[in-house]
């Protein structure tokens, strides 16, 4: 057998999942090498069987067949499901009942994207995970094979769809709904699912498409909403959803046409988990509003703030027993009913269950939460060597101030004003801040308070000029 070694780009082997350019950072080979490597480490576990998938990206087509190729080197046997959003793999996984599970995907990058994610068992596999199949390409650490595996179509649509649709709990209140999985992998289940709830529903930008013609697929940047929210409105829907490029994060728009922001929807979410399970541990990431912690707490949860991540995230639901879960990026992950992974598409339903049983309009209940301002997300560059120290720096001059510190992800401070948060980007060479307050001014002195700290580490400070936001 010809021996087997590789070198990926030093680029694509990231915290959370593998991504690059295609043609540039990421190949084919690339593809053939993950399998031959991830497919080693399934078989060195005692697996024999994994479920593969793909989005909707023009090189899906080139990237799928040449991973598949390397896991049957392994002698796997390939469950092959398609085009497909990635939940839908992350379901197939317990539905085939798979040793694992392999997703080619960019996600919301743009269209000349192209990436992987992955599960071990039912667990997700990443950081120092992905980075040892780097170790294994480079030395041919893999299993030798006497007879090459196989692989099958397999076609979980509909029964996927079918599960989902077993936790509606909307009762007889039939919903107006304005969809848009923004051309991504999600679109054909999108419309499934717009076919058999009740209610009335419009799907736009309904078609399976990798050069995503009308926006950009993410879900969380207001410019790409401006069609969904057009539409609620022209509809008089009672909400809008919509996905990212793989369906694995949603946003929501209310009957008027505001966004509820991850930390928001949470508390919807949150609310309505906790009266099936009261005292439950809610966990959200180290971004999310203070108000989404002190409303899973007048519900009679036990908020947990943790690190972003959404694998980060994952394991610490799967240890805490955690029912529900979620980031401001969009990321959500039910355990009550479901499986504990991110998936945007079972999120709607669960989301459109809640609406149709509410007394008020969800605009209503947007509105009815404390009112603060705030910034959003700000990413700014720094060094890869630098970013981590530059946290541990601001940590050291705040602890020896005395200052309120929350040290989870990064510093985030608590002040009188409110809170301001710094920490290091685990897939990019950046630093994110965010800061929340009960006014304008107190918000203008937690952000100087974050530029004073970048300048005391020799970095200038974020430019937070029309940068505020109230939620």
């Amino acid at each position: 057998m010809t021996a087997f070694n590789h070198k990926f780009h030093h680029t694509v082997l990231r915290e959370y999942d593998i991504r690059g350019v295609i043609g540039d950072t990421l190949n084919p080979e690339d593809a053939f090498a993950i399998g031959r490597c991830f497919g080693s480490i399934i078989v060195r576990e005692g697996g024999k069987k994994v479920a593969v998938g793909c989005d909707g990206r023009l090189s899906s087509p080139d990237l799928e067949p040449q991973l598949v190729a390397g896991l049957r080197a392994c002698g796997l046997e390939v469950l092959r499901v398609g085009t497909c959003p990635t939940p839908m793999l992350y379901y197939a996984a317990y539905a085939l009942g798979t040793d694992g599970a392999a997703m080619v995907t960019g996600s919301h990058n743009p269209p000349d994207y192209n990436g992987f994610k992955m599960m071990l068992g039912k667990k997700p596999f990443f950081g120092a995970q992905i980075q040892e199949i780097g170790r294994m390409a480079a030395e041919g650490d893999v299993v030798p094979v006497s007879t090459e595996g196989s692989d099958r179509h397999v076609d979980i649509a509909d029964d996927y769809v079918t599960r989902m649709l077993q936790d509606y709990d909307g009762g007889e209140r039939k919903l107006r709904v304005v969809w848009d999985p923004g051309n991504g992998s999600g679109a054909e289940i999108t419309r499934k699912l717009a076919e058999r709830l009740p209610g009335e529903h419009f799907v736009i930008n309904g078609v399976i498409d990798g050069t995503f013609p009308n926006h950009h697929p993410d879900p969380t940047v207001m410019k790409n909403l401006e069609q969904l929210i057009e539409e609620v409105r022209k509809q008089e829907a009672d909400l809008g959803i919509a996905f990212d490029g793989d369906a694995d994060r949603i946003g929501v728009v209310d009957d008027e046409g505001h966004f509820l922001f991850g930390d928001q929807l949470l508390v919807v979410l949150a609310r309505d988990v906790l009266k099936q399970h009261p005292g439950a541990t809610i966990i959200a990431d180290v971004k999310a509003s203070q108000v989404l912690f002190d409303e899973v707490e007048k519900a009679g949860g036990k908020p947990l703030m943790w690190k972003t991540g959404h694998s980060l995230i994952k394991s610490k639901m799967a240890e805490t027993k955690a029912p529900l879960a979620g980031e401001m990026s969009g990321h959500t992950f039910f355990a009550d009913k479901w499986y504990g992974f991110d998936d945007a598409p079972y999120t709607a339903v669960r989301l459109l269950g809640i609406v149709a049983r509410l007394p008020e309009k969800l605009s209503d209940v947007r509105k009815a939460l404390p009112q603060l301002v705030n910034t959003p997300e700000l990413r700014f560059d720094c060094p890869e060597e630098r970013k981590f120290q530059v946290v541990q720096e601001v940590k050291d001059r705040l602890a020896a101030a005395g200052a309120k510190v929350q040290d989870v992800d990064g510093v985030r401070v608590l002040t009188e004003d409110g809170w301001w948060l710094l920490r290091a980007s685990n897939t990019q060479a950046v630093l994110v801040a965010r800061a929340e307050a009960k006014d304008e001014a107190g918000l203008e002195r937690l952000k100087h308070d974050i530029a004073a700290q970048l300048q005391a580490s020799g970095l200038a400070a974020p430019d937070f000029s029309g940068e505020n936001t109230g939620h």
